[in-house]
């Protein structure tokens, strides 16, 4: 008797969006080609999520993969969880030159992802988009609002270990990365705030920001959730720890392809 090959994971994964791209200067999707690279090396196949607003295709996009993962890019809309904020700090805020539509796209996906049992993995613009989606605030910037804090925008040294983030004992980040302590990279200036009431902290900066959250054990449930601030796909290729995020996220989604078989 023949076996039936096992296919690889598809994970579906968001793009960034650019208001100048390069063919044609059209507004156009833009990925790190690390996103892929990292998924593809831990056994996934990596497609990318359509640029639509249609709550059905993205819908459709999501029941036909086996697990999200949310990446990097421009700042979420501040409307959507600091309404109040002044209009200075609602400045500095760099959003998505697509009118919204990223910010959309991906609440829906967010949404869909507990409507179907689907792994998550989202990292820094999506580990913030996750906090807005379930209830949570963001900080709109760091160096406006919180003081004598650790130095986070450090673009020019994004693939390296700028500083560490304690992690929460017994949580999912601990038990994938088999540490308490986690050297991390810091390239961003906004930052989780008031924390989702269905999230909980795993991990945290030497100044209390929030570097990684999972989900409370509650009404909210999800075969694999984890979001983490920090660009774990930037330092995967040297440190094992951040690797093995990448491969237990995969081997979740991969659970949930056999689980679909």
């Amino acid at each position: 008797m023949i076996r039936p090959m096992r296919r690889p994971p598809i994970i579906l994964v968001s793009a960034d969006v650019e208001s100048n791209g390069k063919e044609f200067h059209d507004l156009s999707t833009s990925l790190s080609a690390r996103y892929q690279q990292i998924l593809l090396s831990v056994g996934a196949l990596p497609l990318i999520l359509p640029c639509t607003t249609s709550t059905r295709m993205i819908a459709e996009s999501v029941r036909r993969c086996d697990g999200v993962m949310l990446t990097g890019g421009d700042d979420v809309d501040p409307r959507l969880h600091r309404g109040s904020a002044t209009r200075k700090l609602r400045a500095l805020a760099g959003v998505t030159p697509d009118g919204g539509a990223r910010d959309y796209r991906e609440l829906v996906v967010i949404q869909e992802i507990f409507n179907q049992q689907k792994p998550l993995l989202a990292i820094c613009r999506g580990h913030q988009l996750l906090n807005v989606a379930l209830g949570g605030t963001l900080y709109l910037d760091l160096p406006t609002e919180v003081r004598g804090r650790t130095e986070h925008g450090q673009q020019e040294q994004r693939n390296e270990i700028v500083h560490e983030a304690r992690l929460t004992p017994d949580s999912l980040l601990a038990k994938i990365t088999g540490t308490q302590k986690l050297g991390v990279n810091s390239t961003h200036h906004q930052a989780v705030k008031r924390v989702a009431g269905a999230l909980k902290a795993s991990a945290t900066a030497p100044d209390g920001v929030v570097e990684g959250l999972e989900l409370r054990p509650g009404d909210r449930a999800c075969p694999f959730l984890l979001s983490v601030q920090f660009h774990p796909e930037r330092l995967a290729d040297r440190h094992p720890a951040h690797r093995a995020l990448f491969a237990a996220f995969v081997q979740a989604c991969a659970a949930e392809g056999q689980n679909e078989l």
